[in-house]
C-alpha cells in the first residue's frame, strides 16, 4: 500500500513493529478482532489458508477469499501456494492492500506468511488464534481464542 496515498492503519503499523522485534519473517500478526475490522474497513484482504473441507465443513469468514496452504484429509502441502496467492491477492492482480492469513489455530497461516514472504509478498499478515482457537485442557477447541470465539462473523456451507 501506498503510504503516500493512504496511512497504514496504526495496527499494521504495531503488527510490523512487534515482528521486527521478535525477527518474524513476515511482516506481522494480528488478533481476529483487529483482523475483521480492518476487512470491514476495507484496509485489507482476508484470505483463508484452510482446506477446501476445513471451509467447507467447519464454516468460513463472509468475503474472505481461499487459497489452500495444504488439500485433502492427508493436508498434503500445496506446492503451488505463494504462485496461487500472488495471483489472487498479490500486486499482479492489482491488489495493493495488506493481506491477512487465517487457518484454524494460527499456526499453519504464520507458516504460510512466512513463505509468501520469502516469495516476494511483504504485505503479508498472520491471524493470531485462527477460525477455531487452540485446544484447551480436553482437546476440544473454540473454548477460549480464535474467531469464532470472538464471536466474529462466519458462515457455513
Amino acid at each position: 500500500m501506498s503510504t503516500s496515498v493512504v496511512e497504514e492503519p496504526e495496527v499494521l503499523a504495531r503488527a510490523r513493529e512487534a515482528a521486527q522485534a521478535a525477527a518474524l519473517p513476515f511482516a506481522g500478526s494480528l488478533t481476529p478482532r483487529d483482523a475483521w475490522a480492518l476487512m470491514q474497513a476495507g484496509r485489507a484482504v482476508l484470505v483463508d489458508v484452510r482446506s477446501a473441507e476445513e471451509r467447507h465443513f467447519v464454516g468460513h469468514v463472509p468475503g474472505s477469499l481461499h487459497v489452500p496452504w495444504a488439500t485433502g484429509t492427508a493436508l498434503n502441502r500445496n506446492p503451488r501456494f505463494a504462485k496461487e496467492l500472488d495471483a489472487k491477492v498479490g500486486p499482479k492482480s492489482g491488489n495493493e492492500l495488506p493481506v491477512l492469513l487465517l487457518c484454524r489455530s494460527g499456526k499453519r497461516s504464520a507458516l504460510a506468511a512466512e513463505v509468501a514472504a520469502k516469495a516476494g509478498l511483504a504485505n503479508v499478515f498472520n491471524v493470531q488464534e485462527g477460525f477455531e482457537g487452540d485446544t484447551d485442557e480436553h482437546r476440544q477447541r473454540g473454548h477460549f481464542n480464535g474467531w469464532r470465539f470472538h464471536s466474529l462473523p462466519w458462515e457455513q456451507d
